[in-house]
């Protein structure tokens, strides 16, 4: 808003309109080839691209009008001062009234002769020497208007010529004596193709038709296969792998039919990118990025998710499965989301599993699954750190947990400076017999016995007696035992040098070796933080204390483990055969295995063998051969083979060696029977076996 005693507002709207009559011959410019373009090319170039081009250019003319009203608004006093001497550097005066007497008394002078001066002549002499013409946006939209109906000519349909009418194509199909038709599977999307005898790339499962012109034709494929066509009929194969095929008419033409498998499904999970996640303990969301991408269409795609909660034997799971989003692109789904914790149900201590199914739009449909992630909650401190390791360890009232033994030794440490030194002996051999009591504890699961200050223990078990009566006890069981150590020593020590030991403590337990491991670090912990204990040092006793309370929480953290459910599926029984007696088609449950000596099929042997000459072959070597290369993976060494084979069949000699290659490599690598040849034992050999009397 300009000031109330703004006298330059009716000086700024006649300037604007000045300019506006200045620019609009420029602006007009710019109209001009989105236009014309229709009337000059009706119907060549779509409309949408002529209503784009209008848009742009009126978007332009808005943009500069915009412009100067902004320029005149913050620029116009210093524009009149410099073109029009006879304000005399006074324009601002005009814009507020000023402050001192001398600037009123100015303001006065302007504005009695400001109608003679600021006349309309004059702010169109202003106007054009700011407002220059520019051509450049009459430029740009001739060129986008040129480019627009080049491309609209080039694809034009009146423009193209269709090959499928084209002199050249019909002379082909005339030549050949067929024409091609391939119709894809309609979920593909995929359009169908009609024309010459030519090599095609289509995908699984699609329709390839001959149809003969004018006479009956004869379709061979190179597995073998022989078509038949009547004159204006056609011959239909549906394409499952890759193949070559030629007519009896031109035999040396042959064409490739590639197929393209129908792959399922890649689902992947970007976010999160590791397969388990510890989330913080102050967590309230957490991210979870999905992509599943398919060559054709995705008609289903879900998150499975399951919720474990509790501990030891006490887990309860729940499940949950929420759908994914369609795209614009149906061969894509890309989703992400921050869930709230509270939103998937997840509390301290939880654990969410989940994994992405998805589905794609094939008659037989193939489904991909992703990998499990799992997000896990932390629990809260204190409840983690009182629980028990092991869901079958039962810990008694009277044993302290080893988060108890920290804070007895960080308050030990903190009252050191002022108790005496025989409490704090008394108190840190306390904590290091608690220390104990909890390391035999866990030792149990290793086979442990003993401690490493058993007498000590032994002591405090019984009552705290005196030592004479402690040693004595120890001394006369070794006495009492000693006359026994000797009898049957020799035997003990034959028995630990060649044999063994069914009782070690490592592996009397039955726990895997990664718990195991963790186990022996915390028990090596709490060794270390009792010997400190024990030498009245807590401070040094401090840290093993806390790594043996790390591998406790890493054994809390393993107790559970999430499986896929697994069941046998049987397959669906025949009602119209159950208990009805036939037997056809029904096979002995044991496996007839190949002799020892017959690693390679004796058609195949005797065919490789009839290729290494110019005689004659086999009876039916062609369907021999044929199944025998069908065997190779590679695709072209597959069509390579089937090439050879029909070179072969069409009486081709020098062909028979690369035929009998390719045979070969079908064999290269047999496969290993162990099997036991059964052998008739004689009179002699069962009595040399001692089976039998003489």
């Amino acid at each position: 808003m300009f000031a109330a005693g703004d006298h330059l507002s009716g000086v700024r709207r006649r300037l604007l309109q000045a300019l506006a009559r200045r620019r609009a011959a420029g602006w007009l410019l710019a109209l001009l080839p989105a236009i014309s373009l229709p009337l000059a090319a009706p119907g060549l170039v779509a409309p949408p691209i002529i209503v784009l081009l209008a848009t742009a250019a009126l978007a332009w003319i808005a943009i500069d009008f915009a412009m100067w009203r902004r320029r005149i608004a913050h620029q116009l006093p210093r524009w009149l001062d410099a073109a029009i001497p006879e304000l005399e550097d006074s324009t601002s005066f005009l814009h507020a009234a000023p402050a001192t007497a001398v600037g009123r008394l100015q303001r006065e002078r302007l504005l009695a002769r400001i109608d003679a001066t600021l006349t309309t002549e004059r702010l169109l002499q202003l106007a054009a020497a700011k407002a220059r013409p520019t051509f450049i946006p009459f430029a740009l939209a001739v060129v986008a208007a040129a480019f627009a109906w080049a491309y609209a000519a080039a694809y034009s349909p009146a423009h193209v010529q269709v090959l499928s009418t084209a002199p050249s194509e019909k002379a082909a199909i005339a030549a050949a004596g067929i024409s091609l038709h391939a119709e894809p599977p309609k979920y593909t999307g995929a359009k169908s193709s009609d024309g010459a005898p030519r090599d095609l790339l289509v995908p699984q499962h699609s329709r390839i038709r001959w149809c003969a012109q004018g006479a009956e034709a004869a379709i061979e494929l190179s597995d073998g296969q022989t078509l038949a066509a009547a004159a204006g009929q056609c011959a239909e194969w549906q394409a499952s792998d890759t193949i070559f095929w030629r007519t009896r008419k031109t035999p040396a033409q042959r064409y490739t039919i590639r197929v393209t498998p129908d792959q399922p499904p890649q689902v992947a999970i970007t976010v999160p990118n590791e397969a388990v996640t510890v989330l913080k303990q102050e967590a309230r969301s957490a991210q979870i990025a999905i992509s599943v991408t398919d060559d054709y269409a995705i008609s289903k795609a879900t998150l499975h998710m399951t919720l474990a909660r509790g501990s030891g034997e006490n887990i309860r799971f729940s499940d949950k499965e929420a759908p994914l989003p369609a795209s614009s692109d149906p061969r894509k789904r890309s989703w992400s989301k921050q869930w709230m914790l509270k939103e998937l149900g997840m509390e301290p201590g939880d654990e969410l599993y989940f994994f992405v199914r998805a589905t794609d739009n094939a008659p037989d449909a193939h489904t991909a699954q992703s990998p499990t992630y799992t997000l896990r909650l932390p629990g809260q401190q204190g409840e983690a750190l009182e629980s028990t390791a092991l869901p079958t360890m039962v810990k008694p009232e009277n044993l302290r947990s080893q988060r108890q033994i920290i804070i007895d030794t960080e308050q030990l440490l903190a009252d050191q400076p002022r108790i005496a030194a025989a409490e704090l002996r008394e108190r840190s051999e306390q904590i290091a017999a608690d220390q104990a009591r909890l390391r035999l504890r866990y030792g149990q699961f290793l086979g442990e016995e003993s401690s490493l200050f058993g007498n000590d223990d032994h002591g405090d078990e019984h009552g705290g007696e005196g030592d004479g009566h402690g040693h004595a006890g120890h001394g006369a069981r070794q006495g009492a035992s000693a006359p026994q150590a000797g009898f049957g020593a020799g035997a003990a020590d034959m028995a630990a040098k060649y044999g063994h030991a069914h009782d070690m403590e490592d592996n009397a337990t039955i726990f895997d070796p990664q718990t195991k491991t963790v186990l022996r670090r915390a028990l090596s912990a709490m060794w270390d933080a009792e010997k400190q204990l024990r030498a009245i040092a807590p401070k040094p006793a401090l840290p093993h204390e806390y790594k043996a309370l790390d591998a406790i929480k890493e054994l809390q953290q393993a107790e559970r483990v999430y499986l896929h459910r697994t069941a046998f599926v049987p397959p669906a029984l025949k009602e119209e055969k159950r208990m009805s007696g036939e037997l056809a088609g029904a096979q002995s449950y044991k496996r007839q295995q190949a002799a020892a000596n017959d690693l390679i099929p004796a058609d195949v042997r005797q065919l490789v063998q009839s290729l290494d000459g110019d005689g004659a072959l086999p009876a039916m070597w062609s369907r021999t051969a044929r199944e025998a290369v069908s065997k190779l993976k590679d695709e072209e060494q597959r069509l390579a083979a089937q090439g050879a084979v029909q070179d072969v069949a069409d009486g081709c000699v020098p062909c028979r060696a690369p035929l009998r290659a390719w045979l070969r490599a079908t064999i290269a690598n047999p496969a290993v029977v162990l099997q036991a040849r059964p052998q008739a034992q004689t009179r002699f050999e069962q009595v040399l076996q001692g089976k039998g009397a003489p």
